[in-house]
Order: C-alpha cells, then structure tokens, then sequence
C-alpha cells in the first residue's frame, strides 16, 4: 500500500557507513576533525577578506563567497552526519529530508557558480589587466553575487517541489547521511520519469553549462598568456591560477564521480556511494582554504598579521 508523501508518518533512514557501524563513535573523530577545519579555515578566510584592507579586490570578494558556500555545505549536513556517528540517531521526517536536500543542492549549485565567476575574474586579470577594476566593480560583483543566489533557487525549487507529488511505498533507507536528490527519488513507488528529467537537466543547465565555460575560460587565459613575452611574466601570471584550477578539481571530479555512481554503479559495493559522498560533501571545505592560504601570499600576510596582533 502506497505511503502518501503528505502522511505525518512518512520518514527516511539515513545510512552511516555500511558494514562499519561499530566503528561508528571511532569514525566520528576524523568527520570532527575534519567539519571543524572546514567551519573554521573558511570563516578564517571570510573574516580576513572582510577586515583586511589590502583584500578588499574582486578575486578576494569571490573567494569570499567561495567560503561561504562551503560553510553553508558544512552546516548543511553537519547535524544528520554526527547525530548517526554519535547517536545512531538515522530517522528524518520527509519535510526535514527536503530542506536539507534543497541547501545541500543550493549551496552545491552556488559553489559551481562561484567556480565560474572566479574564472572569469582571472581572465580579465590576465588578459586586460588596466580595465579588470572597471569590469569588476563592487556593484558588479554585488550582481553577481546575487545572480548566483537567485539561479540555484529558481532551478532547485521544482526540482524538490516534484519529490512532494510522489508516492514512497518501498524500503526507506537512504544511502547516505544526508538527503540526497537521486536517492530519495530511487525509494519512490510512482513514475519518476519526469523527476528524472529534470534532475539531469537541472545537472545539464549548471555543472554542466559551468565547466564548459570554465574550460573556455582558460583557453583564453592559455592564449593571453602565451602571448606574454616575457618566460617569467608568463609563469607569474598563470601561476596566479593554480588555486583556482586546484578547486575547480576538486569540485568537479568527486561531483561527477557521485552522479555516475548514482546512474550506473547499481552493482558497486554499498561502501563506494558512501564513500565517495563523503568526499564530495567535506573535501573541498577542507581544501579550499588550505590551497588559498597556501598559495596566495596576501592571504599568508594577512593571517600572519592576524596572529601577531592577538
């Protein structure tokens, strides 16, 4: 008998790592570990971006909103992570599953978008440096910023609104330890087809469309730079990309990884989904601030200034 998706009843199991729950209170201590790094090497980066004077430039705002996403990612799944590794707390309501697969999708949407833009930013910066603070003003940014927000809500609210019209009427239990689209859709009794749709096409119209003009982008930057006379002009003006080539990577390829795992891997071991979501969920929060803080010497000033004064 089929579960309406409105019964006060209707809720999910979420998956720890499988075959592993009794390890489950030892794995929480890398997942805090690692959460705690995300939270405060990112908030680290925006408290810096938004105090320090000498930061105040376009390719700090977006990192700025980089950090930002990644918190909002962290926040996101932090509560439904610990509470199965500490608690075996694995019950969410149906409501409960949806926001949370709605800002795990949203802030996964604006990473991509910000990804994008900061492409863009090093093409201006390095194919017409005189005019990049003409192009990139506080007010364009500003509309950039609120582009990026108002893009991944539009796609995404159908997309979660569609998951209320189905019916769920077979085992309960989710994959993960959060809510995702493609495993919430796959418990369902009705036709998905057009959920389906939709979601390959919101994945299309997003990653999809973002990579492609990212790699575009650096075609261009490849041009401008070869264009470059001099060996160490070129080598410093693309070297002012590594960063930025580092977390589009590792971005991308856990992303890709996850949403063919989804579609094909039916046959993959249970741990391979897990696994992979997870690195998908906390690896690039953790990284993102290490490779910026690493390679960009404003930001080591800054925080150096930052330790110093306290």
């Amino acid at each position: 008998m089929p579960i309406s998706h409105n019964s006060t009843s209707l809720a999910f199991l979420l998956t720890g790592i499988p075959g592993l729950e009794w390890a489950h209170s030892w794995i929480s201590i890398p997942f805090c570990c690692l959460y705690l790094t995300a939270l405060s090497g990112n908030s680290l980066i925006l408290f810096i971006v938004l105090t320090e004077p000498t930061l105040q430039e376009p390719m700090y705002y977006f990192l700025s909103m980089l950090s930002t996403t990644d918190i909002g990612l962290c926040i996101s799944t932090v509560v439904t992570v610990l509470g199965i590794l500490w608690l075996n707390a694995r019950e969410i309501s149906f409501n409960a599953c949806l926001s949370q697969m709605f800002f795990i999708h949203l802030f996964t949407v604006m990473e991509s978008s910000v990804l994008l833009a900061m492409a863009f930013d090093r093409f201006v910066a390095i194919s017409n440096p005189l005019r990049y603070a003409t192009i990139l003003t506080n007010a364009r940014i500003a509309q950039i910023g609120l582009a990026v927000v108002t893009r991944g809500t539009v796609i995404l609210t159908p997309l979660v609104l569609l998951l209320r019209c189905l019916s769920f009427c077979h085992s309960h239990v989710l994959h993960h330890s959060y809510c995702f689209h493609p495993d919430v859709m796959k418990l369902s009794c009705s036709d998905t087809k057009i959920n389906s749709a939709f979601e390959l096409s919101v994945i299309i119209s997003t990653s999809g469309v973002d990579s492609v003009f990212i790699l575009f982008s650096y075609v261009l930057i490849i041009r401008s730079v070869l264009s470059i006379a001099s060996p160490g002009e070129r080598k410093k003006a693309f070297s002012t990309c590594i960063s930025h080539i580092t977390a589009v990577a590792i971005f991308y390829i856990p992303l890709i990884s996850l949403s063919f795992v989804h579609r094909f891997g039916k046959h993959a071991p249970p741990y391979v989904p897990t696994l992979i979501a997870n690195v998908y969920l906390l690896i690039p929060p953790v990284i993102n601030p290490v490779i910026y803080s690493v390679k960009t010497k404003q930001i080591q000033k800054a925080i150096l200034r930052l330790v110093y004064c306290k």
